[in-house]
């Protein structure tokens, strides 16, 4: 049997310059690829190693708990681990997100920011030593 190679999550967004300039210029995500036509544009930016995690409603409601102390998300939410989730949630915000909630520790000791960016909920995640 013939293993998956590679996960795409595809963001339709509403202003696609201002997501481009969030993901790739504030998150820093690296462009691998630009593709455009009259039937529009789209770039893929790599963001390193990739996972798909399912979660069950009650435990999609105990993340929001623990990270916005309420139900916030929707069915998609996108996690970045990065180095620092404070600073990155900060270039975030300067770069059009919107603060969900601020930095809490999570009983799996991470550091968590909920931001919305481009209609999409985002966790920046850092592992805390």
């Amino acid at each position: 049997m013939a293993g998956v190679e590679e996960l795409r999550l595809v963001l339709t967004v509403p202003d696609f310059d201002a997501a481009l300039q969030l993901y790739r210029d504030a998150l820093g995500l690296e462009v691998e690829a630009v593709w455009a036509s009259e039937g529009g544009r789209v770039v893929l930016l790599s963001a390193g190693r990739a996972t798909l995690e399912l979660v069950d409603d009650a435990h999609a409601a105990e993340i929001d708990r623990i990270e916005v102390g309420r139900r916030v998300a929707g069915p998609v939410r996108v996690a970045f681990k990065v180095e620092d989730s404070d600073h990155v949630a900060e270039r975030l915000q300067a770069a059009g997100a919107e603060l969900v909630a601020p930095a809490v520790t999570t009983p799996w000791n991470d550091r968590n920011v909920r931001l919305e960016a481009a209609g999409t909920q985002l966790t920046l995640f850092t592992s805390v030593e």
